[in-house]
This record gives C-alpha cells, sequence and structure tokens, in this order.
C-alpha cells in the first residue's frame, strides 16, 4: 500500500469517529421517548438548603413595600383663628381608621421643598403681570433661607421653568418672564409633574403652591390619579384661585364666525322692519365684542360648580391645605403671607401605622387635649394593604 493510499485511508476513518460522536451528543441531549401507557419521569428535586444558609437567589426580582412613616402637618387655632404654639406630642391623640396611634414626634421643623404652578393661558392675561410681580415676595414670605423652589407653568403645555433653587433673582427672572400662551389649561397634569418633581425630596416638608384658575381643560390625567399621587408622596397643596367670572370679563374676546346668513338674508316676522336696528334686536347683534353671554354662562357654570367640587377644592382637602383667593395685588400679597405663616405654625406630627394590613384609604382624626380649640388636618391616605 503506498502513502496516498494509507493518508486517504486515515482521512475516512476519522471523518467517521467525528460523526458518531456528534450522532452520540445529539443522543444524549434529546430527551427520552414515553411510551403509550407508561408514566413520565419525575423532574429532578430541587437542591436542598441546609439550615442556616441562605437559599440560591432567583432571577425574578420580588417587590415588596416599605414600612411608611406618616407625617400629618396640623393647624391649631383658637376661636379668633389665632395660631396656638408651644404644644406638645403628648398634648395630641391621632386615630387612623379609629384606632389610636403612638405619635413618633413632633417635627417642629423641617425645610421646604415648594414647587409653584402658575397657569399662564391667554384668558387670565389681565391676572398675568400681578403674578409676574411677586418673585421676590414668594421668596420672602413662602421660601426663606432654608427652603428651595421650583416654577412650572402651564396652559396646553406644562413646562419647568426653573428647576429648585433658593436664589431670589433666579426665582424673580423666571416669575417675571411669563408671557400669555395658549386657550386651554392644564392643571391637573401640572399638578402631578409638580408631585413627581417633589417625590425624591426626603426629610422636606413638600408643598405645591397652585396660581391657576379652579378649572381644568385638556388635562391628560384625572383628579382620582392626581389626588392619590400627592397622598402617597406627603404632598400639601395650596391654592390661590384666579376668579373665573373675572378672567372672563378680562380676557380679550375671541374673533367672532362669520354670519353665514348675508344681509337682509335672515327670516323676519311678519311686518317687522329690514332696518339693522330691529333685525339687531330680533337676532341679536353680530360680532360685538360687549356681548355679555360668555358672562351668563359663566355665571350659570359657577351655580353649577357649588355641587360639583373643581380640581382645586378636591387637592386642597386631600391634602390638608387650603384655598385662598385674590382680586387686586394686594390680595395676593396677604394670602401668600398667611400661606407661609400657615406652614411655619403647623405641628408636622408622624407616626408609623400599627394597621397597615387594612388595605385603602387610611382615616386621619387628630385631636387636642385643650378644650375650644380648632384642628385642621389631613383627612387620611391610601396605603396597600401590608401582610403581617
Amino acid at each position: 500500500m503506498n502513502r496516498n493510499t494509507s493518508t486517504m485511508l486515515m482521512r475516512i476513518v476519522l471523518g467517521l469517529a467525528a460523526t458518531t460522536l456528534i450522532s452520540l451528543a445529539a443522543f444524549a441531549q434529546t430527551p427520552p421517548r414515553i411510551m403509550p401507557g407508561t408514566a413520565a419521569p419525575r423532574p429532578a428535586a430541587p437542591p436542598r438548603v441546609a439550615p442556616g444558609t441562605a437559599a440560591p437567589q432567583e432571577d425574578t426580582p420580588t417587590f415588596r413595600q416599605s414600612v411608611q412613616i406618616v407625617l400629618v402637618p396640623t393647624s391649631v387655632t383658637d376661636k379668633k383663628g389665632r395660631t396656638i404654639n408651644g404644644l406638645r406630642p403628648q398634648d395630641f391623640q391621632l386615630y387612623d381608621n379609629h384606632k389610636l396611634q403612638q405619635i413618633n414626634r413632633d417635627v417642629t421643623f423641617l425645610p421646604l421643598s415648594l414647587v409653584i404652578c402658575i397657569q399662564k393661558s391667554a384668558n387670565i392675561e389681565a391676572v398675568l403681570p400681578k403674578i409676574s410681580r411677586m418673585g421676590n415676595v414668594l421668596h420672602d414670605m413662602l421660601i426663606g433661607q432654608d427652603g428651595e423652589a421650583a416654577i412650572i407653568s402651564f396652559d396646553h403645555r406644562v413646562d419647568v421653568i426653573q428647576d429648585f433653587t433658593n436664589d431670589p433673582d433666579r426665582i424673580n427672572a423666571a416669575v417675571s418672564k411669563l408671557k400669555p400662551g395658549g386657550q386651554n389649561s392644564r392643571l391637573n397634569d401640572s399638578v402631578q409633574l409638580a408631585t413627581r418633581l417633589l417625590q425624591n425630596k426626603k426629610d422636606r416638608r413638600k408643598v405645591i403652591l397652585l396660581i391657576a384658575e379652579t378649572m381644568d381643560r385638556s388635562s391628560e390625567v384625572g383628579v382620582k390619579e392626581v389626588a392619590l399621587g400627592l397622598q402617597l408622596q406627603n404632598v400639601d397643596v395650596y391654592t390661590l384661585n384666579i376668579s373665573r367670572f373675572v378672567s372672563r370679563l378680562t380676557a380679550r374676546p375671541v374673533a367672532p364666525r362669520p354670519d353665514p346668513f348675508p344681509a337682509g338674508a335672515r327670516p323676519m316676522p311678519p311686518g317687522a322692519s329690514q332696518d339693522p336696528t330691529t333685525v339687531n334686536q330680533i337676532h341679536g347683534t353680530q360680532g360685538m365684542a360687549g356681548d355679555l353671554v360668555p358672562v351668563l354662562e359663566e355665571i350659570f357654570t359657577a351655580a353649577k360648580a357649588i355641587f360639583v367640587k373643581n380640581p382645586a377644592e378636591v387637592y386642597t382637602q386631600f391634602t390638608g391645605g387650603r384655598e385662598h383667593s385674590f382680586l387686586t395685588q394686594a390680595d395676593l400679597e396677604r394670602a401668600i403671607a398667611a400661606i407661609g405663616t400657615e406652614i411655619r405654625s403647623q405641628y408636622i406630627l408622624s407616626y408609623n401605622p400599627d394597621n397597615k394590613v387594612e388595605g385603602g384609604f387610611h382615616k386621619i382624626v387628630v385631636i387636642v387635649n385643650r378644650p375650644e380649640l380648632k384642628v385642621r388636618t389631613r383627612p387620611g391616605y391610601w396605603m396597600a394593604g401590608v401582610p403581617d
């Protein structure tokens, strides 16, 4: 046998050996067939974990709710509305779903993180100059040396025009640059964005100041969802309400739609004259800038709104804040000063609920062990049930 023939035979033998090994490996990986009438093999039991050793970790994460410390800002006043100072934690009784709780501490001071949401819709153009001059007042009366503020403007858009800062010049510059925008007012969306800005502020007093009408137009999020976020994040809401009656009176008139009927084509009662005065008396003045119909519509809307909670009212009631209204520059300054005084004088009660197994809304009741004092606080909060 010559050398070429030997080499060829060796290659054939090596090829057959490789093919056999590949077939055996594939056969080993193929699950065994189960014959009809026979039981399937049991899966291998998981490895046992010896006592005192950690179990092997799985790739699937486990989500658990951490223990929630509830902060309850509480205002205490006498019959005349004057603030009562000097109370101690033992002077309060706090009930969570009718269960008496242990008050851990009375936080006399927490640095303030404030988000100011300002409406800049076209219909409040006459009011914006009053707001634009309030930058220094907001800093001096609300924020102070230990606080910080961010500013959000909204119409048909919601924009953060100033991130958190304590610089009065930056706050004043952001507020002074407000210009009227579109016709819509995304009030709910602005409060939701403000809540998100505040959610990472730990060990701080979290407050939203809403300067706007009490009406939402075109928001993507609903009142219920926003209120839930406020409760979960321990955020208080105070509002400076712009009167919708005043904004409608001072808003620029919208250009009237063209009259679809040419002159003299409108039907008239028999015998009536076709002169312009008689036509306007019967059918109304076309394109009259001083038309009072929007004002009458606003009056009926306001009367109907008495029985329907507006977003501003819902947010303030759910968080324990307060609504203020203003017409003049002096009214605006007094309202801001009142909010600042209340925030600085509140008692912030802290407790760890002992009834976390009760999911849903927890009602809070605070009682002061002194006669003839008025207490105002948040009505409650929402919590997902936590198993024992």
